[in-house]
């Protein structure tokens, strides 16, 4: 097998476009991978659609039909078949080789190859792949659906008529930026005799075996007699089959005694084995090879009826694991800008923040094989939407074989990350039908059922049989059943943010928790460069056209009520907002953590952001950590201390998800504000064993304040701590935030230590405000009278430190819970 990489020499040009279009040049140079916005950034021909309010003035480009141009030299050669291989095309393409029409696509989410050894010519050739616009190729597909595409949709847009990534055209965190493009890398691929095809891998745990399996499709160039091998080696262990001429099909297997264990982050390590498949000629001669790092596991879905309804509880190697997760979007609106590091940074951000799970979310794309493998490497286990999201989809023609052979693509590809665990069928559109009013549009018509119910699970079943398989998020395991039930499946927790405080998180005690969340704004240095207004402002033009969400800014100050006062500045704005997003998390995940092993998951909306905008993210859209993401760090560790509610009472309740049991010394204190201990209860010793809790009572003594305005309870189980405050903090009588500072210089930055003279609540440096570069190792501390506690801080020098406002770069909680009291 010759490939020849088809990535230098492009352009592209205009065909159709909206009268409100600017001028453009006859051709622009196009890179590949790449998508037409790019190329009109890097011609400096638009400006960056992510500023100000940028996205509204180009909307003509999604609208517009685009030519892709490649002239490049070709040397006959003597392979019997050379294809064109295109692994993305965004998204309604007409492929052109030397005039002769190759084919045409309708899909971003599926790879094609056409034969061109016809067409192909010794000397110049041009490739032309012509875009329809994904407005009009949505309008094609809605004339040929007629009455079965006036179903219901919940955003702007033909997302759910086309097979497109569906955030293109707007959420309610995201920009629409229609794109359109080679996204994906396109090749020339020569080849004789015979060549490797659709390769599906069962990579799994028998016993004490591991078994790699492999079912390969061969792809014969002409009929003959001649005969192929496949050699499959796999840690130290080799095989071999023969596979006769015109047989398309063989299997092939490979067991390893005792393998190395792959395990989620936490459990235990994650070990790769190096596995090579080789395509050899009846002469010995290499033909084709595929070459894949594994690595050895066992998942299974436990959903056992119990006396609350049904478990839902992910089982890898045979021990149920608490998903400590979060959703995953597009990290970019512009696809091909995802780099391998950048990849690599957002998952260590999830694996540092004590995660184990990332929910790649259905609106999106199925992820590049990047996403997959740096995943498997740190341990994050996936569980993988398949590309339904928040709408109805017609089940007639063409879209049904579309998303047929989409599917059949996705499942085989993600085959053999280990870190894939579990396969969803949609997001939100069991629960649409149910209870957003669907049914009375819908009349009799199909609405995605018979692909979440049927198609899909019959497909994971013949392809991908070692993972399991759920309808939908959330989903409660049967049509009888409502969809977001607290006692089977998994649910979605969206009245707390959309109608109600987040104190409602503990009227649930879900099974499993697949979304909830907490708006708050990018960090300050995100927004600077993104909204470049002289006055910024929460409702200013700029700002504003960074919040997508339905009355987004009113639900933020609606959900500070009662626990802050409506802030008097931006600055205010901005650091109020983001820490009652970092509390309304801790509160909900330190509610479900109490309640294992009846919850079994917290995932949570949402790690990261596609572009700068006001969001549920814990990682803004330049990558910059949010409070909220070091409340993750907390509320996500291996060991937990919370307290909660308990019947009449109060409990500290000690949550393991470590591996070894947990024994060490139990401390509660109540304090006043002055840091006086007013009452003291110890234990010896609490056990907590592994993967369980331990409820500790709490005396009522110890829990019983005599001034709730002015007590807090502090608890300490070993290297855990936690912290509760008998009132909201309006009602708290804080004193005045007093306090040293001291910063010295490091290698890699500073160390500014914090010594408290008054009690300091959510302590907080926001040292991008700074340096924009600069990062900070943990926020949100708590510091008693007299406590110190020492912050590294990266990109940043002393003297720009102490040179800095430090009314808008050290923050704490008693500085906005007005009035402050002396």
């Amino acid at each position: 097998m010759k490939r020849q990489t088809l990535d230098t020499g492009w352009t592209i040009s205009r065909l159709r476009a909206p009268s409100s279009a600017p001028a453009l040049p006859n051709t622009i140079p196009a890179a590949v991978p790449g998508n037409v916005h790019l190329d009109l950034m890097a011609a400096q021909l638009i400006t960056d659609p992510y500023l100000d309010v940028n996205e509204i003035s180009q909307d003509w480009i999604g609208r517009s039909a685009w030519r892709y141009r490649l002239a490049f030299d070709w040397d006959d050669e003597d392979a019997e078949r050379i294809d064109l291989s295109c692994l993305g095309l965004d998204t309604a393409a007409r492929l052109e080789l030397n005039g002769n029409v190759l084919g045409e696509t309708r899909n971003m989410h599926r790879s094609y190859r056409f034969d061109i050894g016809d067409h192909l010519k010794s000397g110049r050739n041009e490739l032309i792949v012509d875009f329809q616009s994904a407005y009009e190729h949505g309008e094609d597909v809605r004339k040929q659906l007629g009455s079965a595409a006036d179903i219901p949709q919940n955003y702007p847009g033909p997302s759910n008529l086309i097979r497109k990534m569906a955030c293109n055209f707007g959420w309610d965190w995201g920009p629409s930026v229609v794109t359109s493009g080679i996204w994906k890398p396109i090749t020339i691929e020569s080849w004789s005799k015979a060549r490797l095809g659709t390769i599906r891998p069962e990579i799994t745990l028998q016993g004490s075996q591991g078994v790699a399996r492999l079912h390969v499709e061969i792809e014969w160039a002409e009929t003959g007699t001649d005969s192929v091998a496949l050699f499959l080696s796999i840690g130290g262990k080799r095989a071999e089959v023969r596979v006769a001429q015109g047989e398309t099909h063989a299997l092939i297997e490979c067991r390893i005694d005792n393998p190395q264990v792959w395990w989620p982050h936490g459990m235990g390590g994650q070990p790769l084995y190096d596995l090579d498949l080789q395509l050899l000629g009846s002469d010995g001669a290499a033909l084709d090879g595929w070459k894949r790092r594994v690595g050895f596991r066992s998942v299974r879905l436990d959903t056992t009826p119990d006396e609350i309804g049904s478990a839902f509880t992910l089982v890898v190697n045979d021990v149920p694991v608490f998903a400590r997760g979060a959703n995953w979007i597009p990290d970019d609106c512009f696809l091909p800008r995802v780099t391998r590091e950048r990849y690599r940074d957002r998952i260590a951000q999830a694996r540092d923040a004590n995660m184990n799970m990332l929910r790649v979310w259905g609106g999106g794309i199925y992820e590049t094989d990047t996403f997959y493998e740096e995943c498997d490497a740190a341990g994050i286990m996936v569980w993988q939407d398949f590309l339904f999201a928040c709408a109805t989809y017609p089940e007639e023609e063409p879209v049904y074989s579309e998303i047929e052979a989409e599917a059949r693509e996705a499942i085989t590809r993600l085959m053999p990350y280990a870190s894939l665990v579990i396969w969803n069928g949609n997001n939100e559109n069991i629960w649409g039908y149910f209870d957003w009013g669907w049914q009375d549009v819908l009349g009799n018509r199909p609405w995605g059922a018979g692909y979440y119910l049927d198609l899909l699970p019959k497909l994971v079943a013949e392809i991908d049989p070692m993972r399991p398989y759920w309808a939908g998020s959330p989903y409660s395991g049967s049509m009888e059943i409502a969809p977001n039930a607290d006692e089977h499946g998994c649910k979605h927790i969206w009245d707390v943010w959309n109608e109600v405080g987040y104190e409602t998180y503990r009227n649930y005690i879900p099974r499993f928790c697949s979304e909830f969340g907490w708006q708050a704004p990018p960090t300050f240095a995100t927004l600077a460069q993104s909204v470049r207004e002289k006055d910024r402002a929460p409702a200013s033009p700029g700002v504003l056209h960074h919040q997508k969400a339905t009355s987004g800014n009113d639900k933020l100050l609606q959900g500070l009520e009662g626990w802050f006062p409506h802030p008097r500045n931006f600055d205010d704005w901005l650091f109020v907002t983001q820490l009652n997003q970092a509390r309304a998390i801790s509160y909900g995940i330190d509610h479900m953590r109490s309640h294992r092993p009846t919850c079994m998951g917290t995932i949570v909306w949402q790690l990261n952001d596609c572009w700068p905008v006001t969001s549920w993210a814990a990682v803004d859209g330049a990558g910059r950590k949010k409070p909220l993401w070091y409340a993750l760090r907390h509320s996500y560790a291996p060991h937990l201390l919370t307290i909660q509610p308990r019947g009449d009472g109060l409990a500290a309740v000690a949550v393991n998800d470590a591996t070894l049991f947990w024994r060490v010394p139990f401390t509660v204190e109540r304090f006043d504000f002055n840091g006086t201990v007013l009452a003291r209860h110890h234990v010896w010793r609490i056990l907590c064993d592994r993967f369980e809790n331990t409820d500790i009572e709490i005396p009522s003594d110890i829990a019983t304040p005599g001034d709730p305005r002015r007590e807090f309870l502090r608890a300490r189980l070993g290297d855990a701590e936690a912290w509760w405050f008998f009132e909201k903090d309006m009602k708290l009588q804080y004193p005045k935030p007093r306090f040293d500072i001291e910063s010295v210089q490091t290698p890699e930055g500073i160390a500014v230590t914090i010594t408290a003279q008054s009690l300091l609540r959510d302590v907080c440096l926001f040292v991008d405000r700074v340096s924009p570069n600069a990062e900070v190792d943990d926020m949100l501390v708590n510091l008693a009278p007299g406590e110190s506690r020492t912050f590294k801080v990266k990109g940043i020098s002393k003297e720009a430190f102490e040179d800095a406002d430090l009314s808008t770069v050290l923050r704490t909680a008693n500085q906005v819970a007005e009035p402050p009291h002396h």
